[in-house]
């Protein structure tokens, strides 16, 4: 997953982390749509969820889609005739940038559980180091999604000179005990799967019993009841697909679950999963200055937009309402959306019919 068109940015020196540790000249990588205006005041920088690469769109160089296809190109709602756009892999990741995966400098092996305590502090400075290195003072906008979100936060209250405008996507100012509790359980699955071996499985022969575990739990609280309903019903697999095992694949909602497990795991390393589940977690606004109250306030911002959605159980619309009225206290012009889509958490990726349109009209009133 890391193509023709990703770049790299070797840090130079020690990459000091958040809650203490050092990464030798880590890499982040990153791609890029779209040119920077002679005045450099044009660059977008977007922030991923947990598990996608810097490969938000195509472009010449690397024709696949990306995984924000219908949102980020020519004529979309982040325009790359208009703006040069930027994602960034997050560090920790398993797509170019450094993480656990990656080999230790120091040691010639891979990091695995030596990695440092990972935050979203570090994927926040992680970006703005790119930005720096492109030679760009002040961003037009952060975008953020999900875990992207709160990197994005955390990128406005450590560095506030650094964007004018943010974007929060189905994201919060800190994790709840229930979406803590579920990716405990996932880290859990993946832990207890006998091939992961206290983090030095062989990365050829990965746990996946584990993964794809995890991976099916994620998938449960990435949509709605809702949805479910109305997408499967009581549906069954076909009598060709049936395998026989009492206990097997009898629902379609199963096949599905199954489907979506399947093409996760290999794709993703264990330990960078733990690592960015966990950083996920640990990422709470309120601990740059005490409180919530205190944290907004270090923000410096001329306009944000959060966008939330009814049937979101992972981050759900009571803590887009918290962030957005926290900014209100701050930023002169906050603009808060409840999308009522039945895709619950994944309507970002998946209903673009209600998503473009909002994004669309934030970047037309920024002008």
């Amino acid at each position: 997953m890391i193509g023709k068109a990703t770049k790299f940015l070797q840090v130079d020196g020690d990459f000091q982390m958040h809650r203490g540790g050092i990464l030798q000249s880590p890499t982040i990588a990153y791609e890029t749509w779209g040119e920077l205006n002679q005045a450099r005041d044009n660059a977008v920088l977007i922030f991923t969820g947990l598990s996608p690469s810097a490969h938000a769109a195509s472009c010449s160089e690397d024709p696949a889609p990306g995984w924000w296809e219908d949102m980020v190109g020519p004529g979309l709602p982040i325009d790359t005739e208009r703006f040069f756009v930027i994602c960034v892999n997050s560090l920790g990741s398993c797509f170019g940038s450094t993480g656990p995966a990656s080999i230790n400098p120091t040691t010639g092996k891979r990091y695995r559980l030596t990695f440092p305590v990972h935050t979203l502090e570090d994927v926040a400075e992680g970006g703005y180091l790119v930005v720096r290195h492109l030679g760009i003072e002040r961003l037009h906008t952060v975008i953020g999604c999900s875990m992207g979100g709160m990197s994005a936060l955390a990128l406005c209250v450590r560095r506030p000179d650094v964007s004018q405008r943010l974007v929060s996507v189905s994201s919060a100012t800190r994790a709840t005990p229930f979406s803590i509790a579920v990716r405990s359980l996932q880290r859990e699955m993946i832990r207890q799967d006998r091939k992961w071996q206290n983090g030095n499985y062989d990365p050829d022969d990965p746990p996946i019993s584990g993964q794809r575990l995890a991976r099916k739990l994620g998938m449960i609280t990435y949509r709605s009841a809702i949805e479910w309903d109305q997408r499967f019903r009581r549906e069954r697999v076909s009598s060709e697909d049936y395998s026989g095992d009492p206990f097997g694949i009898d629902f379609e909602v199963e096949a599905y679950l199954e489907a979506r497990a399947q093409r996760f795991t290999g794709q993703f390393d264990p330990n960078c999963y733990l690592y960015l589940s966990r950083a996920s977690d640990l990422f709470d606004l309120a601990e740059h200055g005490g409180s919530l109250a205190a944290g907004f306030s270090r923000i410096q911002l001329d306009r944000a937009m959060v966008i939330g959605v009814t049937t979101d159980i992972l981050f759900p619309l009571h803590q887009q309402e918290e962030l957005a009225a926290g900014l209100s206290g701050v930023v002169p012009k906050v603009r808060f959306e409840a999308l009522d889509s039945i895709q619950g958490h994944d309507s970002f990726l998946v209903n673009m019919d209600d998503f473009r349109p909002v994004i669309c009209s934030f970047f037309e009133t920024c002008d």
